[in-house]
């Protein structure tokens, strides 16, 4: 007699890339002797051998029961609608990195029981690729093209190839696959062009260039000399406007000294009493120079007002006496000793 049988034995082992879909087959013959009900199970082994397995989906009583799994929610299915034909499949669809793991499919007719273990790994294809130089670009000069995927699943592999030109690498260059960089010793105008590095895994490429372009050397003393002329230039700028501020500066202050001793300088007015004093003091010196004998024809009316200011004059000037008579002042009350003033006629004398 023969028992329940799966005859999909060819294939153990799937790798595939995210995103893509698989099949992983479950196949099974039937015997006259299997009389019980038809029970398909796919379960995920965990692996940590202390942990369950996870029933991910199910065939039972001619029904699918596929909610046991969250992490593969509407993204599996069977591959036949019907599995009492004989297929019991399982398809996964837009699979990711962390569906890689142990599905086992176990089929149940009673008394036949048979399972089988398909190890499913899902890579990720290299993706985001970036070129860059290291190294100054110039004639004799080393420089390192470099390349890096920032996503995809080991073993990576980079190769490096020159687009423009000879499409061949320089004599000189010294290729790492493993780490992408590409060496180019004692660089030379020749070495200028268009470099592509492909990025390689086992489920995918990706590629990127770059733009090499080696020139002369950079004369770095004439840079040196004129960043030295520069600043040179820059500080006696600096310096000639601070001078000019501070020469503003001190003519602003001078001019305000100057103009504060000027009028620090000038006298005071004069009073009336001051000015009627000077006026009697300068009498007194003309009439002392005078003769005895001329003093008779004076007269001695006093004044009875102090001389207004009419009577100031500047020190060359000599004041003009008026023809008429004028009244001298009351000297005793302002303490001084009475003095005659003369008096001028018509014809010129003196009276």
């Amino acid at each position: 007699t023969r028992g329940l049988t799966i005859t999909s034995v060819d294939q153990s082992m799937f790798e595939k890339a995210q995103g893509e879909k698989v099949t992983l087959p479950c196949t099974f013959e039937l015997s006259a002797e299997d009389e019980g009900p038809l029970d398909i199970e796919w379960v995920l082994i965990p692996a940590d051998n202390q942990k369950k397995e996870q029933i991910i989906i199910m065939y039972a009583v001619d029904r699918v029961y596929n909610h046991y799994y969250a992490g593969l929610t509407g993204r599996m299915q069977f591959t036949n609608l019907d599995p009492r034909s004989g297929d019991g499949s399982l398809d996964i669809l837009n699979l990711k990195a962390s569906d890689t793991g142990t599905y086992q499919c176990k089929v149940k007719k009673a008394p036949g029981v048979q399972s089988k273990k398909i190890q499913l790994t899902v890579l990720v294809k290299p993706a985001r690729t970036k070129c860059s130089i290291e190294g100054s670009q110039e004639i004799g000069k080393d420089v390192t093209l470099k390349c890096v995927s920032q996503e995809g699943s080991p073993l990576l592999s980079y190769d490096w190839r020159r687009v423009s030109g000879t499409q061949n690498l320089p004599a000189t260059s010294v290729l790492n696959k493993n780490t992408g960089e590409l060496l180019l010793k004692n660089a030379s105008r020749e070495y200028s062009g268009t470099y592509s590095c492909v990025a390689t895994n086992r489920v995918g490429t990706d590629e990127c260039s770059v733009e090499l372009n080696v020139t002369p050397p950079v004369n770095t003393a004439g840079i040196i000399a004129g960043a030295i002329i520069g600043t040179l230039l820059g500080l006696s700028v600096l310096c000639s406007i601070i001078f000019c501020f501070c020469k503003k500066h001190r003519e602003k202050k001078y001019e305000k000294e100057v103009h504060h001793d000027i009028r620090e300088d000038v006298p005071p007015p004069k009073s009336r009493s001051s000015t009627a004093r000077s006026y009697i003091g300068s009498n007194r010196s003309s009439l002392g120079s005078m003769s005895p004998s001329n003093m008779e024809g004076y007269t001695k009316t006093p004044y009875s007002q102090v001389p207004s200011e009419d009577f100031e004059r500047a020190p060359t000037q000599t004041p003009a006496f008026a023809p008429s008579k004028v009244a001298a002042p009351n000297l005793s009350r302002m303490g001084a000793v009475p003095v005659m003033i003369p008096a001028q006629s018509k014809d010129g004398s003196i009276v």
